[in-house]
């Protein structure tokens, strides 16, 4: 299991009324919500703000629910690169309150040519600029 301590990213986040079921409990999509948000903030993290010459496409996505986020409280969302695969990449995430790890993630994301929308090799570039970011380098193959 992650800890906070794993992650380069760290983003916070105010659980917003919205995103709560009438008990008050954060729906279950929306922690795909935290972790797309997660994802965003990644990648302005490793240069890529606005960069419209790259593009990527989640191909699987997965979450474990520890215990519930509730409105108003006020959680960090980790997101990390685990693995670097030759067109694709996987991104743990992790949700926490306080110290307590709540909600664990994994996202798969294909790279891609943003007219064609065929797969491509990850460019030389991010490879660099995510192995340069991450706290324990990602996995590769």
């Amino acid at each position: 299991m992650p800890n906070k301590s794993a992650f380069s990213l760290l983003h916070p986040l105010r659980v917003r009324w919205a995103e709560c079921d009438a008990q008050g409990i954060v729906f279950n999509v929306n922690y795909f919500l935290y972790f797309d948000v997660a994802m965003t903030e990644w990648l302005r993290a490793v240069g890529l703000q606005g960069d419209k010459t790259m593009d990527f496409f989640t191909v699987h996505a997965e979450a474990d629910y520890k215990s519930s986020a509730r409105f108003d409280e006020m959680l960090e969302i980790g997101a990390r690169c685990a693995r670097l695969g030759r067109t694709s990449m996987t991104i743990e995430t992790a949700i926490f309150r306080g110290g307590d790890l709540m909600t664990t993630g994994k996202l798969v994301y294909v790279h891609a040519d943003p007219i064609s929308q065929n797969k491509t090799p990850l460019p030389d570039d991010f490879i660099s600029r995510v192995v340069n970011f991450e706290k324990t380098a990602p996995e590769r193959g």
